[in-house]
């Protein structure tokens, strides 16, 4: 589900979930655990598999699994989201495909973000699909996100390409996909060079708003109802039907 190799140094975790790495309880827990057990190394490259980074969250699981489901899945997404952003060693993704939703904040809580040229589109459609924003998630699109981009990232759902998201700030720099490995290794290990107690702390400092924010937010019980809601299981199960089984 998440393999994990070295590589120049650096340990490289590669998505490798079904076809576009959909989140589910289990991915969740799986990736936190992976970045649990690379606390000691000086730098993490996150990749995916073929044709996608990830496509978000497993809607299909998710209106199988209904609200008792979702209950368990929310909390395991927020882990996750924060585990990989708060993680003090350097985090570089390499955003071999897709993007889209719970998979474009993934790769946007990572300190550096590389992009294969053409290799697909980077968005956050979760208002199309018709759920909120956990804090957690909300705070890393914030932090990444370029301010003028914000509000029109967030309620427009719209995707973008890999030089329409250097220009949002999702995105540091497109790669021809051949050297995107290599080059997000590079990444990795020239941030590894700065001294690590130096390095986390001044990541902690340049992230300590969105961390505040995550920490004060009282919305998620909010979130937790919405997501529960039989309107919006309905409604995603809609969108599944209108869009995923095409």
């Amino acid at each position: 589900m998440i393999e994990l190799t070295e590589q120049g140094g650096v340990a490289v975790l590669r998505l490798r979930d079904g076809k576009v790495n959909a989140m589910s309880l289990e991915f969740c827990e799986a990736l936190t655990a992976r970045f649990a057990a690379v606390s000691s190394s000086r730098a993490v490259v996150l990749t995916g598999t073929g044709h996608a980074f990830s496509a978000g969250v497993d809607l299909l699981r998710l209106t199988e699994g209904g609200a008792s489901y979702v209950r368990k899945f929310l909390p395991a997404l927020g882990t996750m989201l924060a585990a990989v952003f708060s993680h003090a060693a350097p985090v570089v993704t390499a955003i071999n495909g897709h993007a889209i939703a719970g998979g474009c904040v993934l790769a946007c809580a990572a300190d550096r973000r590389l992009m294969a040229r053409d290799g697909g589109h980077i968005g956050v459609t979760e208002l199309l699909v018709g759920v909120p924003f956990p804090a957690v998630a909300m705070e890393i699109m914030r932090h990444a996100t370029a301010p003028q981009f914000f509000a029109d990232a967030i309620f427009s759902g719209a995707t973008f390409t890999p030089l329409e998201a250097l220009a949002r700030g999702w995105v540091h720099e497109v790669v021809e996909p051949p050297a995107l490995l290599e080059r997000a290794v590079e990444a990795a290990n020239g941030l590894a060079t700065l001294p690590p107690k130096v390095f986390a702390l001044s990541k902690r400092q340049t992230r300590q708003p969105a961390l505040e924010r995550m920490q004060a937010a009282d919305i998620d019980a909010t979130v937790e109802q919405i997501w529960t809601a039989p309107e919006t299981l309905a409604r995603v199960r809609d969108y599944v039907a209108r869009t995923l089984r095409k």
